[in-house]
């Protein structure tokens, strides 16, 4: 039993969170590595270990949440979170390929308190980053030696197609005027809850939990995906950029049809109707438009809705990590990392 696989008494989500980051970060500067010089340059500065002239610096490189899942879950069903470990970089290496390629689409400057890659090294090259971190995930499970190499990688395959249809639809809706909720509900699910599932699902696969305990896992991931997408979306109206390192109001500054968004525009009230002519105008939105249509959202009951909704999708999380039946201290702290992420904006 290695150091990773030692749980101390009652410790905490942030605990285990640093636990994990201190695991995986190793093995994930070992795989990144390997990458060519001109991607290993901005995947360094991406995940914070140097700045743009590979100077170290030590910035923020996340939080490790879908790492932390992984090897969790891996112990839940009895297993190793050091047998895991491959399937822990990967999910972490596919996560930032995504962040990558999310910060140029959405044009944003600033991602964890710093200028975002495309902005330092120009949007070519940050998507060509994006590309070797997604080429290089699979090589790890490729590379795992472990029995369950091979349908791991079909898991974080067809993860990654549900990432990309979840992102295609996101674009979509902003050229559209109208949404249905629930369009954008299983766009959520897709593009956030896919791979906080499948992150459960390789630990518990690498872990060599029996067939029923890795649905179980699967599902508690899923639910818990999409729970973060709901908080998450609520942070990017109304979270404090020293905490999100964005601008307050990002998502509305680029009239994102986000879930809280999507939910006022189609609540059929005057505060909802009001938003949609403010969302919809020609002219950019002031800092002053900003904050009145984050007031219109809340009005129109879409910040409670969607505060609800994720506190639903946390107690479903609960009840399939309780039917995996999980050994006892994993399950402790993955229902602590539960919390944490649901309870963000709070």
């Amino acid at each position: 039993m290695t150091d990773l696989d030692v749980t101390p008494a009652r410790r905490g989500a942030r605990e285990v969170l640093s636990w994990s980051r201190r695991g995986v970060d190793p093995a994930l500067r070992a795989a990144v590595d390997r990458l060519p010089a001109a991607m290993r340059d901005v995947a360094g500065y991406h995940f914070g270990w140097w700045d743009e002239n590979g100077r170290v610096v030590g910035a923020d490189a996340g939080k490790a949440i879908r790492p932390a899942l992984v090897l969790l879950s891996a112990r839940a069903v009895g297993g190793s979170a050091e047998e895991a470990m491959p399937a822990a970089v990967a999910v972490e290496l596919v996560h930032n390929f995504s962040l990558l390629h999310d910060d140029v689409m959405d044009g944003d400057r600033t991602r964890r308190h710093r200028p975002t890659a495309w902005t330092v090294f120009g949007v070519n090259t940050a998507i060509l980053a994006g590309d070797a971190l997604l080429t290089l995930a699979l090589d790890v499970l490729a590379a795992s030696g472990h029995p369950c190499a091979q349908r791991a990688i079909r898991v974080l395959s067809a993860a990654v197609q549900s990432l990309l249809g979840g992102q295609s639809s996101d674009l979509a809706f902003e050229e559209r005027r109208s949404v249905a909720v629930a369009e954008c509900v299983r766009m959520a699910e897709l593009k956030t809850g896919a791979l906080l599932g499948a992150s459960c699902e390789l630990g518990a696969l690498y872990g060599e939990g029996a067939p029923e305990r890795v649905a179980h896992l699967r599902a508690f991931g899923d639910r818990l995906g999409l729970a973060f997408q709901f908080v998450d979306d609520l942070l990017g109206i109304w979270g404090d950029p020293g905490v999100t390192g964005k601008p307050v109001h990002s998502d509305l500054a680029n009239r994102k049809k986000s879930l809280p968004v999507v939910a006022a525009l189609a609540s059929d009230t005057p505060a909802g109707r009001s938003l949609d002519a403010l969302y919809h105008a020609a002219e950019p939105l002031s800092a002053d438009d900003l904050a009145r249509a984050a007031t219109l959202i809340e009005a129109a009951g879409a910040r409670a809705w969607s505060r609800e909704r994720a506190d639903t999708l946390l107690a479903q999380a609960r009840a399939h990590l309780d039917a995996a039946g999980p050994e006892r201290d994993p399950a402790e702290e993955l229902t602590a990392l539960a919390r944490l992420v649901a309870d963000r904006d709070h």
